[in-house]
């Protein structure tokens, strides 16, 4: 699949383009994996959708402008976020959109949720975690202390494996949980890709209050898609946003929390 960049002053954003339809859903990956990973979708809803799936940030091809430690430590906030998608679509001629995003992606689409509702018709989390973030995540992105334990580990396996087993043994992750991180922090690269995403997104936290007026006030859509073995985020988080949104629906499906797969097409059916 061919991949086109958009450059921001911030950062070369890579993404992908697929399917050929009249409406647009802009799509944001699961941590590990990249703009790819909703194509399936395409054989399915082509004729209907443009797909614009994105490497997001420290993944694949997509890069900032300034890659180092500090820019890492700078972090994005909100409101650039909003311009650089904001930007990406004037460029592209994109008026309003929908939003597809999965687990990590949820971070991103909520933003855009406050920052951008105007141009929104409808938001589908799956596995969102936004609603409710890994507390180890939580607390290494957004404690000084700890996220500069963090910054040390990432130069020693052996010392974030420790890290992540003391996670698990206090409750901070469960034993999937555990599993996953793991396989992500296997290599230096990967240990580095894991401190810059959780240090850089810090900022992308939900403010509830503002995502229920937004979502409410432009008549936005929502969608949240759970699985019912999903223990890291199961479908009973944070019940009371999802309770306050006008025109949401949640879902529960059979499955943990890799629901991006050739079952995804037929659970969307209804909504798309």
């Amino acid at each position: 699949m061919k991949v086109y960049f958009y450059q921001h002053p911030d950062v070369k954003l890579a993404y992908y383009k697929f399917g050929k339809g009249p409406k647009v859903m802009l799509c944001f990956h699961g941590y590990g994996m990249h703009g790819r990973q909703f194509s399936l979708l395409e054989e399915v809803y082509g004729n209907e959708y443009t797909f614009y799936g994105f490497d997001l940030f420290f993944h694949e091809q997509t890069e900032l402008t300034v890659n180092t430690l500090t820019a890492v430590k700078k972090g994005l906030n909100k409101q650039l976020l909003a311009e650089i998608i904001e930007d990406f679509c004037l460029k592209n001629q994109i008026l309003r959109f929908s939003m597809i995003a999965y687990s990590m992606g949820t971070h991103y689409a909520s933003t855009l949720v406050e920052r951008l509702a105007g141009r929104i018709d409808l938001s589908i989390a799956i596995a969102p975690s936004f609603l409710k973030p890994a507390r180890i995540l939580t607390l290494l992105g957004q404690n000084k202390l700890a996220n500069k334990v963090l910054e040390k580990l990432i130069l020693s396996h052996s010392g974030l494996q420790r890290l992540l087993k003391i996670s698990r043994l206090l409750g901070f992750v469960d034993y999937k949980g555990y599993g996953i991180l793991a396989k992500e922090i296997a290599t230096p690269t990967l240990r580095y890709n894991f401190y810059a995403c959780v240090t850089y997104l810090r900022f992308l936290s939900l403010d509830s209050k503002i995502f229920e007026e937004r979502v409410n006030f432009e008549k936005i859509r929502t969608i949240f898609i759970f699985g019912n073995t999903d223990a890291a985020y199961p479908s009973t988080m944070n019940d009371k946003v999802l309770d306050a949104l006008f025109l949401s629906e949640k879902l529960v499906v059979s499955g943990g929390h890799e629901l991006v797969n050739n079952r995804l097409s037929e659970i969307l059916r209804p909504y798309l």
